[in-house]
């Protein structure tokens, strides 16, 4: 069955009936998080975007000749979209739209002359993500069947989030909690995560797992006297301290940390990165995104050189949406999954459900959706064009 039509799409998702009483708002509203960016005093803390800039999320929709059609996403606006239309669709429309392997092939190799492992990896993980889906679709397959079948009853989650008393009550086990400081705010900033990295334990409890995600926001000096400095608090992993082509500084690092694991690898785009990190024993569990990493297609290669080297596979957010779900439920070594929260406590989960089909977690336990594809059951008539001009009119 050959590709019709390769497409950077907008989707019109109707807006979320939320019956039940917030108790307040999330975190999301007032956690200061910190990013590489927010060094400078003019990015307040809890705004992690550039004014101006168009980041939100892109759908791309793959269309066979007899009209079945799969969709996938990705990430980061217009320059993600405009490489979907004006790169990528040239290149596969009229190719076998089953052939998976090489259509991911050719556009990794595409990119090699003109900068691999960037936005460019961004819209290839949306594209390969609709032809899984069109896949199952023509096929009548769930994804997971497709890549091995399930290996496990449901896939357990832990939550992201700072609500931590609401994800207990929403049944988690399992929890990662924001950072508020960069590397320059000094001991001050290491009095501040010993405060909260304390407060988080006492709420959870000594018999459940608890990470910490400094998003990029420290050097290796930094980084290690916060481990030490959190010693106490028996963290399952720190993630992502240092920037993502910072081999060195990983390698380093991991020399000077032996106490706790780290974990890396959502903003590591594409296999040769992962590679580098794993190949130098520099990391104890990825975190590829498949959103942004290649896609599922490349995320697989990624969990295989991992296996290979005992490494955990733990997905960025792969909970929180279907895409995640049919990796993790079909691979031995990716033992959980994130679940992003995103909404008040007091919404049940299955009131914020923004993607019909889309399994939703229940005692922080999820399951993907059986029907085939990724299961999405999204109507054609909400699916529109990208409207290539809408990033000008933002700015």
């Amino acid at each position: 069955m050959k590709i019709s039509k390769i497409r950077a799409v907008e989707i019109e998702f109707p807006e979320t009936k939320i019956s039940s009483q917030s108790r307040q708002d999330n975190w999301n509203s007032y956690a200061p998080r910190v990013a590489p960016l927010n060094k400078y005093s003019e990015f307040s803390r809890p705004n992690l975007l550039i004014p101006g800039t168009d980041l939100r999320e892109v759908w791309v929709q793959v269309i066979a000749e007899d009209g079945t059609w799969g969709l996938g996403l990705c990430d980061f606006g217009e320059p993600c979209a405009a490489y979907i239309d004006y790169f990528y669709a040239p290149l596969l429309e009229g190719r076998n739209s089953l052939a998976t392997e090489l259509l991911n092939d050719l556009m990794f190799r595409a990119t090699q002359k003109i900068g691999y492992g960037g936005i460019d990896t961004v819209a290839q993980s949306g594209i390969d993500l609709a032809l899984w889906d069109l896949k199952g679709k023509l096929l009548q397959q769930p994804v997971y069947s497709l890549i091995g079948g399930p290996v496990r009853d449901s896939i357990k989650l832990y939550a992201t989030s700072d609500d931590l008393e609401w994800s207990k009550e929403l049944g988690f086990e399992s929890f990662k909690v924001s950072n508020p400081v960069h590397y320059e705010d000094g001991i001050k900033g290491l009095d501040i995560l010993e405060d909260k990295i304390g407060n988080a334990r006492e709420i959870i409890g000594t018999s459940s797992e608890l990470m910490f995600n400094p998003v990029m926001s420290f050097n290796v000096e930094f980084a290690t006297r916060v481990a030490d400095r959190l010693k106490p608090f028996n963290l399952r992993w720190l993630e992502e301290p240092l920037m993502p082509n910072n081999l060195e500084g990983h390698i380093q690092l991991k020399k000077n940390i032996t106490h706790v694991p780290l974990a890396t690898g959502e903003h590591h785009h594409g296999r040769i990165s992962f590679r580098q990190l794993i190949e130098n024993r520099a990391v104890d569990v990825i975190q590829p995104d498949i959103k942004w990493c290649g896609g599922l297609s490349e995320m697989i290669k990624i969990y295989t050189l991992a296996e290979a080297a005992g490494i955990i596979t733990v997905p960025h957010t792969g909970g929180g949406h279907p895409f995640g779900q049919h990796f993790s439920i079909a691979m031995p070594e990716s033992p959980i999954a994130e679940y992003w929260m995103g909404s008040d406590p007091g919404i049940p989960l299955e009131e914020t459900r923004k993607i019909p089909g889309m399994s939703m977690p229940k005692n922080g336990q999820v399951r993907p959706s059986n029907s085939p594809g990724f299961g999405l059951e999204i109507p054609e008539d909400w699916i529109t064009p990208w409207d290539h001009s809408r990033a000008a009119k933002i700015r």
